[in-house]
């Protein structure tokens, strides 16, 4: 999402982002005036950017395949912080890709939410991936017996961040981190 969305700034509003920082906090800077911006406006930024643009976005290497074969032997929930109207879009965005999955969506911590999707599958055993650290300590402190991946799939953010305490491992490429995940099934909830 994030080489994405620097496209779409830098083209559509003049707007640097320097993403390889790992930041997003200031790593906003309106070219004509040097200005960084503000919290307030990236956030509003990015809402517009997943209404509007969301389309610009392509598929990781791998992630497809990767998908549709842990699809084969689990059930498969995209829980994303985008709001709550844009759920439909999500749906469809996915679904351009053959992927058809329930969407969560959310604003804030995943923890409570990761919970109550558990909740409602009973699943016997939970991997969650995602590359941001507030997220693994949401779910590691509601959802502690699922196993959690970090991913961060852009090579030229990846390496800026760090893997949170909270997450069992790091894998940034799918091939790999789809072995991971199916072996997390056959070892049973998270200790």
């Amino acid at each position: 999402m994030v080489a994405h969305f620097q496209e779409w700034l830098d083209e559509a509003l003049d707007i640097h982002f320097a993403f390889e920082t790992g930041q997003f906090a200031d790593a906003l800077t309106h070219r004509p005036s040097g200005e960084t911006l503000p919290d307030a406006r990236v956030w509003e930024l990015l809402t517009r950017f997943f209404r509007e643009e969301m389309d610009r976005q392509t598929a990781t290497p791998g992630a497809i395949e990767a998908l549709r074969e842990i699809g084969e032997v689990a059930d498969i929930v995209v829980l994303t912080n985008l709001g709550y109207d844009a759920q439909p879009l999500r749906v469809a965005q996915l679904a351009t890709h053959g992927l058809h999955y329930e969407v969560v969506c959310n604003q804030g911590g995943k923890g409570v939410p990761a919970r109550a999707i558990i909740e409602r599958h009973q699943p016997t055993v939970t991997v969650f991936v995602d590359d941001l650290h507030m997220h693994h300590a949401s779910v590691a402190k509601h959802a502690p017996e699922v196993w959690r991946l970090h991913m961060v799939a852009e090579p030229r953010l990846a390496p800026n961040v760090a893997k949170p305490e909270e997450a069992h491992a790091r894998i940034d490429d799918w091939a790999t981190a789809k072995q991971w995940i199916l072996q997390k099934f056959d070892e049973g909830p998270a200790a």
